[in-house]
């Protein structure tokens, strides 16, 4: 019989075993958020956030693997036989709002710029227009209801006690989903951390 000297011994040494430790990079607009692989958060386990906003105020994210269970064409007219677009879960702030990311640049009034050619929001109605005009969207925009939020220092604190890993690698954003695209992100920051892709989702299981 297991005591719990015995219990806690065995997790000690799957700390070990599983080190994990966060990067120097540090955070700005465009880069991603990788969570460490342990993380049993409901939002955000194996989770990859896109940071739209970060500075002295705070920061936000939106997470950009989390496909949820429904499609923007259920919610408009016009949409019933344009390809599916899926609606992805951002975080949980603000979860009743839509926002999105693309890559259409000044098409969209009011976008903003967040690195190399993906930008954030815009004008929604013209977006539907050029939804409805019947141009390929493929891999050019992705929704999200709600975002994910940090006060001043929180994300700040988060990474120092190892909860994200910090990428400049932003690849394939507006394709990427599920678990899947988190071990790709991983992969892309290489070094030491190709290693999480290969740890359980809960040591204790293992």
């Amino acid at each position: 019989m297991r005591t719990l000297l015995d219990k806690d011994m065995t997790m000690v040494q799957y700390k070990d075993v599983f080190k994990i430790k966060h990067n120097s990079v540090l955070p700005s607009k465009g880069k991603l958020l990788i969570s460490e692989p342990f993380l049993q958060d409901a939002y955000f386990q194996r989770s990859v956030v896109l940071l739209v906003e970060h500075g002295e105020r705070g920061s936000m994210g939106l997470v950009l693997n989390k496909r949820i269970g429904f499609l923007l064409n259920d919610f408009f007219e016009g949409f019933g036989v344009m390809p599916r677009l899926p609606v992805f879960l951002g975080g949980p702030v603000a979860s009743e709002r839509l926002f999105f990311i693309h890559t259409l640049g000044n098409s969209i009034p009011g976008s903003t710029l967040i690195d190399g050619d993906i930008y954030f929001d815009g004008d929604f109605e013209c977006l539907l227009s050029y939804l409805r005009s019947g141009v390929p969207l493929d891999g050019k925009v992705k929704f999200f209801l709600g975002y994910s939020g940090w006060t001043e220092n929180q994300l700040k604190t988060e990474i120092e006690s190892n909860s994200w890993l910090v990428s400049r690698q932003n690849k394939n954003i507006l394709r990427g989903e599920g678990e899947s695209f988190w071990k790709y992100a991983v992969q892309m920051v290489g070094g030491r951390y190709k290693n999480w892709v290969n740890y359980p989702k809960d040591p204790r299981l293992n």
